[in-house]
């Protein structure tokens, strides 16, 4: 099959929240105390696509996404601060997104999620300018789980395929989507030429339990399917087939999953952008996720 042509930015249309992010070593005791390691930091998957998506190599990325005005001036200066172009719409009304994660000793976490100002985000936050010199809109799935973000998430992804910029769509959260229908979420991705779920997200799109069937399976619905595997790598499917299998590097000492899959899309997207191959550029999704995995919340560690 004939793939975009590769060049121009990114364009993250998604979430910005801030990350309480908890990290516990031993079994939470309900009813008392344990002891955690706690840091504040900017997250939100979007927003950690987009700045991964710069520290992979992509030379403009921009970010819609909406902000509790208490906030919005830190969160904006972090994504510049990334590299990022944000394109941040403050709201008055309410506060921005929070998340607290909850991360045990084997670096998995939970997340409990407050989507604030996030899911408010409205069609008249989106100008079709904002594609102007795009060559990718990548669209954060946490949109389209309420309806006022899911209009301005829709729009979005209709006027980049009126104006030929490809689309991809992240499901987001296995819990959110299973709440929302896997039929009404494939309803609502139509359009886009990539889906990057993960493996839980594919088997909830699918019914089937395996992510190598799945990923055939949603690649007759979607032209091109990343499912990503977090250790074990990721699988490409293209046409209703498997294409190939990539192995994630080893982490010697992983210290928080938050993020993980956030780092391997916005690898992803830059090395497609660069002109990788979707084998190339799903072992540099990899890279970035095991570079995710070894550091605390969701976005690239600072450059020391």
């Amino acid at each position: 099959m004939n793939r975009p042509a590769a060049g121009g930015g990114l364009l993250v249309v998604g979430d910005v929240v801030t990350d309480v992010v908890a990290r516990y070593g031993s079994v939470l005791a309900h009813g008392t105390d344990t002891a955690a390691r706690i840091r504040t930091l900017p997250g939100g998957a979007g927003a950690n696509v987009a700045c991964w998506a710069v520290r992979s190599g992509c030379p403009e990325v921009r970010l819609l996404a909406r902000a509790g005005a208490e906030s919005a001036g830190w969160h904006r200066e972090e994504l510049e601060r990334a590299g990022v172009r944000p394109f941040l719409a403050v709201d008055d009304a309410f506060p921005t997104g929070t998340v607290i994660a909850l991360v045990d000793a084997a670096a998995e976490r939970t997340f409990l999620t407050d989507g604030g100002a996030v899911l408010r985000l409205a069609v008249e936050d989106f100008a079709p300018t904002m594609l102007d010199g795009v060559g990718r809109l990548h669209l954060s799935g946490y949109l389209l789980f309420a309806e006022t973000s899911r209009a301005a998430a829709l729009l979005a992804l209709r006027t980049a395929v009126e104006r030929g910029v490809p689309v991809s769509v992240d499901p987001a959260s296995a819990g959110f989507l299973g709440e929302l229908g896997p039929q009404r979420f494939l309803e609502f991705a139509e359009g886009a030429e990539l889906l990057l779920p993960n493996a839980d997200e594919a088997r909830l799109l699918t019914g089937l339990s395996g992510p190598e069937s799945a990923a055939a399976e949603l690649s007759r619905r979607f032209p091109r399917v990343v499912v990503t595997l977090g250790a074990r790598g990721a699988v490409v499917a293209a046409g209703g087939e498997v294409t190939g299998r990539v192995p994630a590097p080893p982490v010697r000492e992983p210290v928080d999953s938050t993020g993980a899959g956030d780092a391997f899309t916005g690898g992803f997207l830059a090395a497609l952008l660069a002109g990788a191959d979707d084998l190339a550029a799903a072992a540099e999704g990899c890279r970035a996720g095991a570079a995710a995995v070894a550091a605390v919340g969701g976005r690239p560690p600072p450059v020391r």
